[in-house]
């Protein structure tokens, strides 16, 4: 775990996650070999340890319309046909989407 995952799972505010009554599945589109992926992915599963939310990793490079659709610009989170955040985690737009599921 990461020194900033770490400090998102002490992080006092996760308590308000832990009681989520409407579970979602956000998705992770990502690449093999991508740093900033597998940083978000880790960040996020700390965030939605204990909540009943899921998360879908997508890689973009095994579907050709993904692979043209975003590129370059990955990691991209989103829930459902809204992207969350790009690139490195948005704790402000994450921790609002938690607050609507509660």
């Amino acid at each position: 775990m990461t020194g900033k995952a770490a400090a998102l799972k002490d992080d006092p505010s996760r308590a308000e996650a832990r009681v989520a009554t409407h579970t979602a599945t956000l998705t992770l589109y990502t690449r093999a070999g991508c740093p900033l992926c597998e940083e978000m992915e880790t960040e996020i599963q700390v965030l939605i340890a204990g909540t009943g939310h899921s998360l879908a990793r997508v890689d973009v490079d095994v579907e050709p319309s993904l692979k043209a659709r975003y590129g370059w610009e990955v990691p991209l989170l989103f829930a459902g046909d809204t992207e969350l955040c790009r690139h490195e985690l948005d704790l402000t737009a994450f921790h609002d989407w938690l607050r609507v599921r509660r």
